[in-house]
Protein backbone atom coordinates (compact mmCIF):
# COMPACT_ATOMS: atom_id res chain seq x y z
CA UNK A 1 0.00 0.00 0.00
CA UNK A 2 2.85 2.64 1.10
CA UNK A 3 4.58 1.83 -2.00
CA UNK A 4 1.69 2.54 -4.21
CA UNK A 5 1.45 5.86 -1.95
CA UNK A 6 4.77 6.91 -2.26
CA UNK A 7 5.33 6.46 -5.89
CA UNK A 8 2.43 8.60 -7.03
CA UNK A 9 3.74 11.14 -4.34
CA UNK A 10 6.74 11.10 -5.23
CA UNK A 11 6.31 11.06 -9.28
CA UNK A 12 4.18 14.94 -8.68
CA UNK A 13 6.79 15.91 -6.43
CA UNK A 14 9.93 14.63 -8.23
CA UNK A 15 9.27 13.02 -11.62
CA UNK A 16 10.10 10.15 -12.95
CA UNK A 17 13.00 9.82 -10.35
CA UNK A 18 10.62 10.66 -7.54
CA UNK A 19 8.71 7.52 -8.24
CA UNK A 20 11.90 5.35 -7.75
CA UNK A 21 12.22 7.44 -4.18
CA UNK A 22 8.59 6.85 -3.53
CA UNK A 23 9.04 3.07 -3.99
CA UNK A 24 11.81 2.74 -1.90
CA UNK A 25 10.34 4.91 1.20
CA UNK A 26 6.96 3.28 0.62
CA UNK A 27 8.79 -0.47 0.92
CA UNK A 28 10.03 0.54 4.27
CA UNK A 29 7.16 1.46 5.43
CA UNK A 30 5.37 -1.81 4.08
CA UNK A 31 7.91 -3.51 5.65
CA UNK A 32 7.24 -1.38 9.08
CA UNK A 33 3.53 -1.91 9.22
CA UNK A 34 3.85 -5.95 8.84
CA UNK A 35 7.00 -5.62 11.61
CA UNK A 36 3.76 -4.35 14.14
CA UNK A 37 1.21 -6.28 12.89
CA UNK A 38 3.26 -9.58 13.97
CA UNK A 39 5.60 -9.94 10.56
CA UNK A 40 9.15 -10.88 11.35
CA UNK A 41 12.33 -8.37 10.96
CA UNK A 42 14.73 -10.26 8.71
CA UNK A 43 17.46 -9.56 11.13
CA UNK A 44 15.40 -11.29 13.70
CA UNK A 45 14.84 -14.64 11.95
CA UNK A 46 18.15 -16.30 12.05
CA UNK A 47 18.26 -15.22 15.57
CA UNK A 48 14.31 -17.41 16.23
CA UNK A 49 16.16 -20.12 13.64
CA UNK A 50 18.95 -20.51 16.11
CA UNK A 51 16.98 -20.48 19.52
CA UNK A 52 14.05 -22.52 18.16
CA UNK A 53 16.93 -25.30 16.96
CA UNK A 54 18.59 -24.93 20.61
CA UNK A 55 16.04 -25.10 22.80
CA UNK A 56 14.37 -27.67 20.03
CA UNK A 57 17.08 -30.51 20.59
CA UNK A 58 18.31 -29.48 23.90
CA UNK A 59 14.63 -30.66 25.07
CA UNK A 60 15.01 -33.92 23.14
CA UNK A 61 18.13 -34.77 25.00
CA UNK A 62 16.25 -34.01 27.94
CA UNK A 63 13.39 -36.50 27.24
CA UNK A 64 15.63 -39.05 26.27
CA UNK A 65 16.98 -38.36 29.51
CA UNK A 66 13.44 -38.17 31.86
CA UNK A 67 13.97 -42.13 32.55
CA UNK A 68 17.18 -42.10 34.20
CA UNK A 69 19.29 -43.12 30.92
CA UNK A 70 19.67 -42.34 27.57
CA UNK A 71 18.85 -45.55 25.21
CA UNK A 72 19.89 -46.94 22.13
CA UNK A 73 16.63 -46.55 21.19
CA UNK A 74 16.14 -42.99 21.98
CA UNK A 75 19.22 -42.19 19.94
CA UNK A 76 17.88 -43.85 17.18
CA UNK A 77 14.66 -41.75 17.38
CA UNK A 78 16.53 -38.53 17.07
CA UNK A 79 18.38 -39.69 14.58
CA UNK A 80 15.41 -40.65 12.56
CA UNK A 81 13.52 -37.64 13.14
CA UNK A 82 16.61 -35.67 11.83
CA UNK A 83 16.70 -37.71 9.08
CA UNK A 84 13.09 -37.02 8.39
CA UNK A 85 13.49 -33.14 8.78
CA UNK A 86 16.27 -33.25 5.80
CA UNK A 87 18.20 -31.71 8.18
CA UNK A 88 21.58 -29.74 6.70
CA UNK A 89 24.74 -31.26 7.72
CA UNK A 90 25.95 -28.07 9.46
CA UNK A 91 22.20 -28.51 11.88
CA UNK A 92 22.63 -31.78 11.97
CA UNK A 93 25.88 -31.87 13.77
CA UNK A 94 24.28 -29.01 15.76
CA UNK A 95 21.57 -30.93 16.75
CA UNK A 96 23.47 -34.18 17.93
CA UNK A 97 25.96 -31.46 20.11
CA UNK A 98 22.53 -29.72 21.57
CA UNK A 99 21.09 -33.20 21.94
CA UNK A 100 24.18 -34.07 24.51
CA UNK A 101 23.99 -31.47 26.29
CA UNK A 102 20.40 -31.77 27.37
CA UNK A 103 20.87 -35.36 28.53
CA UNK A 104 23.77 -34.42 30.62
CA UNK A 105 21.88 -35.04 34.05
CA UNK A 106 23.67 -32.09 35.88
CA UNK A 107 21.87 -29.41 33.22
CA UNK A 108 19.34 -26.80 33.32
CA UNK A 109 16.39 -26.21 31.07
CA UNK A 110 15.08 -23.37 33.10
CA UNK A 111 18.09 -20.99 31.44
CA UNK A 112 16.73 -22.20 28.02
CA UNK A 113 13.03 -21.65 28.26
CA UNK A 114 13.63 -18.19 29.42
CA UNK A 115 15.41 -17.39 26.38
CA UNK A 116 13.37 -18.81 24.29
CA UNK A 117 10.50 -17.09 25.47
CA UNK A 118 12.46 -13.85 25.51
CA UNK A 119 12.84 -14.56 21.60
CA UNK A 120 10.14 -16.41 20.54
CA UNK A 121 7.32 -16.44 23.25
CA UNK A 122 4.60 -13.95 21.80
CA UNK A 123 4.57 -16.23 19.03
CA UNK A 124 1.93 -18.57 19.56
CA UNK A 125 3.04 -20.75 16.64
CA UNK A 126 6.73 -21.23 17.53
CA UNK A 127 5.51 -21.79 21.21
CA UNK A 128 2.89 -25.07 20.24
CA UNK A 129 4.82 -26.50 17.14
CA UNK A 130 7.77 -27.04 19.66
CA UNK A 131 5.46 -28.52 21.95
CA UNK A 132 4.16 -30.46 19.34
CA UNK A 133 7.53 -31.80 17.88
CA UNK A 134 8.56 -32.57 21.25
CA UNK A 135 5.47 -34.53 21.90
CA UNK A 136 6.09 -36.40 19.10
CA UNK A 137 9.34 -37.44 20.22
CA UNK A 138 8.29 -39.08 23.25
CA UNK A 139 5.40 -40.60 21.28
CA UNK A 140 7.73 -41.99 18.67
CA UNK A 141 8.13 -45.57 20.06
CA UNK A 142 4.49 -46.09 21.08
CA UNK A 143 4.07 -44.61 24.34
CA UNK A 144 4.81 -41.78 26.71
CA UNK A 145 6.52 -42.75 30.52
CA UNK A 146 5.36 -41.44 33.63
CA UNK A 147 8.85 -38.85 33.46
CA UNK A 148 8.69 -37.96 29.59
CA UNK A 149 4.87 -36.40 30.64
CA UNK A 150 6.21 -35.07 33.74
CA UNK A 151 8.40 -33.75 31.72
CA UNK A 152 6.50 -32.64 28.93
CA UNK A 153 4.02 -30.99 31.40
CA UNK A 154 6.91 -28.57 32.83
CA UNK A 155 8.01 -27.53 29.24
CA UNK A 156 4.14 -26.80 28.52
CA UNK A 157 3.80 -24.74 31.70
CA UNK A 158 7.04 -22.46 30.64
CA UNK A 159 5.56 -22.08 27.14
CA UNK A 160 2.45 -20.90 28.75
CA UNK A 161 0.08 -23.47 28.88
CA UNK A 162 -2.33 -24.69 31.12
CA UNK A 163 -2.32 -28.20 32.23
CA UNK A 164 -5.63 -28.77 30.79
CA UNK A 165 -4.60 -27.08 27.74
CA UNK A 166 -1.63 -29.36 27.68
CA UNK A 167 -3.78 -32.38 27.80
CA UNK A 168 -5.73 -31.33 25.16
CA UNK A 169 -2.91 -30.52 23.07
CA UNK A 170 -1.48 -34.10 23.89
CA UNK A 171 -4.26 -35.85 22.67
CA UNK A 172 -4.62 -33.96 19.54
CA UNK A 173 -0.97 -34.96 18.59
CA UNK A 174 -1.49 -38.62 20.03
CA UNK A 175 -4.67 -39.04 17.88
CA UNK A 176 -2.74 -37.17 14.70
CA UNK A 177 -0.41 -40.18 14.52
CA UNK A 178 -2.98 -42.48 14.25
CA UNK A 179 -3.07 -41.61 11.15
CA UNK A 180 0.58 -41.40 10.70
CA UNK A 181 1.44 -42.99 6.76
CA UNK A 182 -1.81 -43.14 6.28
CA UNK A 183 -3.60 -46.53 7.70
CA UNK A 184 -5.52 -45.64 10.38
CA UNK A 185 -7.29 -48.33 12.27
CA UNK A 186 -10.76 -48.96 11.32
CA UNK A 187 -12.02 -50.12 14.81
CA UNK A 188 -11.17 -46.41 16.24
CA UNK A 189 -10.67 -44.33 13.09
CA UNK A 190 -13.62 -42.26 13.72
CA UNK A 191 -13.10 -41.67 17.35
CA UNK A 192 -9.33 -40.53 16.32
CA UNK A 193 -10.38 -38.30 13.80
CA UNK A 194 -12.38 -36.51 16.20
CA UNK A 195 -9.83 -36.34 18.88
CA UNK A 196 -7.15 -35.47 15.97
CA UNK A 197 -9.08 -32.16 15.65
CA UNK A 198 -9.78 -31.41 18.59
CA UNK A 199 -13.40 -32.17 18.29
CA UNK A 200 -16.24 -34.39 19.17
CA UNK A 201 -19.07 -35.76 17.54
CA UNK A 202 -21.54 -33.47 18.94
CA UNK A 203 -19.70 -30.40 16.86
CA UNK A 204 -21.23 -29.24 14.17
CA UNK A 205 -19.87 -29.85 10.51
CA UNK A 206 -19.32 -25.83 10.08
CA UNK A 207 -17.67 -26.36 13.57
CA UNK A 208 -15.88 -29.13 12.03
CA UNK A 209 -14.47 -27.36 9.23
CA UNK A 210 -13.28 -24.28 11.40
CA UNK A 211 -11.25 -26.22 13.68
CA UNK A 212 -9.61 -28.41 10.71
CA UNK A 213 -9.34 -25.08 8.95
CA UNK A 214 -7.21 -23.96 12.12
CA UNK A 215 -5.20 -26.45 12.44
CA UNK A 216 -4.13 -26.18 8.45
CA UNK A 217 -3.50 -22.62 8.79
CA UNK A 218 -1.03 -23.47 12.08
CA UNK A 219 1.18 -25.81 10.26
CA UNK A 220 1.42 -23.73 6.98
CA UNK A 221 5.29 -23.87 5.74
CA UNK A 222 5.06 -20.19 4.74
CA UNK A 223 3.70 -18.99 8.09
CA UNK A 224 5.87 -21.32 9.81
CA UNK A 225 8.78 -19.66 8.14
CA UNK A 226 7.99 -16.40 8.31
CA UNK A 227 7.76 -16.74 12.30
CA UNK A 228 11.20 -18.30 12.36
CA UNK A 229 11.02 -21.88 11.87
CA UNK A 230 13.77 -22.95 10.26
CA UNK A 231 13.16 -24.29 6.61
CA UNK A 232 14.86 -27.78 7.33
CA UNK A 233 12.23 -28.31 9.94
CA UNK A 234 9.60 -28.13 8.06
CA UNK A 235 9.30 -31.47 6.71
CA UNK A 236 7.52 -32.64 10.00
CA UNK A 237 4.56 -29.65 9.93
CA UNK A 238 4.12 -31.22 6.52
CA UNK A 239 3.34 -34.87 7.87
CA UNK A 240 1.38 -33.34 10.55
CA UNK A 241 -0.86 -31.34 7.67
CA UNK A 242 -1.54 -34.71 5.90
CA UNK A 243 -2.58 -36.18 9.33
CA UNK A 244 -5.08 -33.87 9.57
CA UNK A 245 -6.35 -33.86 6.23
CA UNK A 246 -6.71 -37.62 6.18
CA UNK A 247 -8.36 -36.82 9.89
CA UNK A 248 -10.78 -34.57 7.94
CA UNK A 249 -11.62 -36.84 5.25
CA UNK A 250 -12.66 -39.66 7.83
CA UNK A 251 -15.38 -37.24 9.61
CA UNK A 252 -16.46 -36.24 6.17
CA UNK A 253 -16.73 -39.05 4.57
CA UNK A 254 -18.92 -40.27 7.73
CA UNK A 255 -21.00 -36.99 7.69
CA UNK A 256 -21.28 -36.93 3.94
CA UNK A 257 -19.97 -32.97 3.64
Amino acid sequence: MFKFIGAVAGYYLFGFFGVLLGLFVGSVLDRLRDYGSGGINPLQNALRQTVFLETMFISMGRLAKADGRVSPEEIAHAEEMMRQLGMTAEHRAQAIELFKRGSAPEFDIGPVYTRFMSVCGHTRHLRQMLLVYLITMALADGHMHAAEEALLADIAGRLGYSPSEFRHLMEMVLNQSHFMGGKPSPETALEDAYKALGVTKENTDQEIKRAYRKLISQYHPDKLIGQGMPADMIAMATEKTKEIQLAHDVIKRTRNI
